[in-house]
């Protein structure tokens, strides 16, 4: 899609469409990077989004044990040094 740079004060800008915008859930932010000779603007992603949903996952497929014993003396009481 071909789009016209505009003047924005002392900066440039350029209009996207709406319908774009809701493509890609880009709301009121986003992160702007320059990959090689590309813009790039992508939505930002909270922080560990999508987590809740993976665990719900993890618990179905009963992945979701523990990588350590309960009984593990943490506390090093009779540990031989």
């Amino acid at each position: 899609m071909k789009v016209n740079i505009i003047s924005i004060g002392n900066s440039k800008g350029i209009r996207i469409p709406k319908i774009l915008l809701e493509q890609i859930h880009l709301n009121k932010e986003a992160d702007l990077v320059v990959e090689g000779s590309k813009l790039v603007i992508r939505p930002i992603k909270k922080a560990r989004e999508g987590w809740n949903k993976a665990f719900k996952s993890m618990h179905n497929r009963k992945e979701d044990s523990l990588f350590i014993e309960d009984t593990l003396d943490l506390e090093m009481k009779n540990w031989e040094w």
